[in-house]
């Protein structure tokens, strides 16, 4: 199977709104990790052999990428939850709470697909350039 498809394969078993409803469900991140790996062990593996130390690389860069926005979620939260707290609470949660949903989930969804796009990106140009030196070789 080409890397092409295993990504695709990976990508359509990682449904982001599964994700979220078995975190709602109570279930940890380490389940949900460990049941797909379980799901997609061959698939992952595979993947695994086709990877070049390049296209590691690569992956150690989406994972800092990947934690720097969680820093910034957490971030953004904690300012939240500071201002909810201070003196103005009360006039804050009466005016602003109800856009402020709106607006958290605008960004989560603008996070979520900026996020998805570049890694699909990385993927894609890490599957060009193995492709291109398969065909050099």
């Amino acid at each position: 199977m080409g890397i092409n498809k295993i990504l695709n394969s990976l990508e359509k078993s990682w449904e982001r709104d599964d994700i979220l409803l078995n975190l709602k469900k109570g279930l940890g991140t380490d389940e949900i990790v460990n049941e797909f790996i379980m799901k997609n062990e061959r698939q992952i593996k595979e993947l695994n052999s086709l990877l070049r130390p390049e296209d590691i690389e690569l992956l150690n860069q989406v994972e800092k990428l990947s934690t720097c926005e969680s820093k910034l979620i957490s971030k953004i939260k904690n300012l939240n939850y500071l201002e909810n707290n201070s003196n103005h609470y009360i006039t804050y949660k009466k005016n602003i709470v109800p856009s402020n949903r709106v607006s958290l989930k605008k960004m989560s969804s603008f996070m979520i697909n900026w996020s998805n796009k570049f890694v699909v990106i990385a993927l894609l140009t890490i599957s060009a350039i193995a492709l291109s030196k398969q065909a050099w070789a």
